[in-house]
């Protein structure tokens, strides 16, 4: 086996930016993420153990149930280490397990978007702890301020959906987010961040109420969607969108996404008529390393496969108390092409090249490039393999 060193113009260091779509349809108290539908089992109503909307993060108990199957989960013992979860407390940890005891995990572990409404005036720590993050934007777009002449989230009605990083990677795309509004099927509402400063705009339909206004704001780097707007989207029908018959609501933004995860579920049922669609793009950036494999011109002309010999070739050796020798005299076998069933070709040296290992400083093998079709190499060839890695 040869095995050649790569020189620094055989690395080349890129990174790869991609924008993948992320759609979410909210009907009737249920999410559905780029329209999959809820598929069965035969253990289960949802094969991956998760609610629509949701997804698995490992991808761990597929079409699993707790009485047929079983779930797997994680375990520690506890031991002089002191490993454990990060969701079990030090007072939880001491006072709970005795030395020799499984602390056990949960697995699916699953993540879809998460909604907080706050009434004028209700506590509201999640808005709170954001007030920094909110004015560092504020030189943006003054709709970001945490508190000033358009209004004060320390206190008024507004709507925070979370969505997690899992979904857009390391930022949510400018100009990407959309949101629309739907009454039995009509679009009653369509906000953009056209201006790619964060406002999501009312854009849709053209001349309704509120078109052209500022609805709320997108933290595009932490994941984040605010809506303050509260004029009334259509005329005539109120609903419970915040769980309570005594108090029927009109449409408006701040109570868009009701019934999804959240503080807030409305009885599924009750909202049938009404629906919503969310839609961004994230950014993942993809580091990728192209690698390029010389076979130089003369060499590696020569193969360790037995059928690399001619079969007919005396495989006859020596023994004694001190040595054993084999014959220094092997014929390689003729595998040059000719158009003749018996006769070959001129004898010339070839090998066909299937597979290039890439090793470590230590000589580790840490991956292998595997050829679709073997590529013949003669000893007046050279030749140069491309290889890449996303990582």
């Amino acid at each position: 086996m040869s095995i050649y060193k790569f020189k620094n113009s055989d690395i080349l260091l890129n990174y790869v930016k991609t924008y993948p779509q992320n759609n979410f349809f909210i009907y009737n108290s249920k999410a559905y993420y780029n329209y999959k539908p809820q598929i069965s089992g035969a253990f289960t109503s949802s094969i991956t153990c998760v609610e629509p909307g949701f997804v698995s993060l490992y991808e761990l108990n597929i079409d699993r149930n707790e009485t047929q199957t079983g779930f797997i989960y994680p375990f520690i013992t506890k031991n002089g280490t002191l490993s454990s979860f990060k969701t079990v407390t030090t007072t939880e940890f001491d006072s709970e397990f005795d030395y020799g005891d499984t602390i056990t995990g949960s697995y699916p572990l699953s993540s879809s978007l998460y909604r907080n409404y706050y009434q004028t005036g209700q506590s509201r720590p999640h808005i709170n702890s954001l007030e920094n993050t909110l004015n560092y934007y504020k030189n943006i777009s003054t709709h970001y301020s945490y508190s000033s002449s358009l209004g004060n989230k320390a206190n008024q009605e507004l709507t925070l959906i979370s969505i997690p990083s899992i979904f857009f990677g390391k930022q949510i795309k400018k100009r990407s987010v959309k949101l629309d509004f739907y009454i039995t099927g009509s679009l009653i509402g369509t906000l953009e961040d056209k201006n790619a400063n964060g406002e999501l705009i009312q854009t849709a339909p053209y001349g309704s109420t509120g078109s052209g206004s500022t609805a709320g704001v997108v933290l595009y780097n932490e994941g984040f969607i605010i809506l303050t707007g509260s004029w009334k989207l259509e005329n005539g029908i109120a609903r419970d969108y915040i769980s309570d018959t005594d108090n029927l609501l009109t449409s408006s933004w701040i109570y868009f996404g009701n019934g999804i995860n959240g503080d807030i579920k409305t009885q599924a049922g009750s909202l049938s008529d009404v629906s919503y669609n969310l839609y961004f793009e994230g950014t993942h950036t993809i580091p990728t390393i192209t690698l390029f494999a010389h076979a130089p011109r003369g060499e590696l002309n020569h193969s360790n496969n037995p059928t690399y010999i001619k079969y007919s070739t005396s495989s006859s050796f020596a023994t004694s108390s001190t040595s054993f020798v084999e014959s220094n005299v092997l014929e390689i076998k003729n595998t040059v092409y000719s158009q003749y069933d018996e006769p070959t070709g001129s004898f010339q040296k070839q090998t066909f090249i299937s597979k290039v290992g890439i090793y470590d400083e230590n000589k580790n093998l840490i991956g292998i490039a595997k050829l679709a079709k073997p590529v013949k190499k003669t000893e007046e060839r050279d030749l140069t393999f491309k290889l890449k890695i996303d990582l």
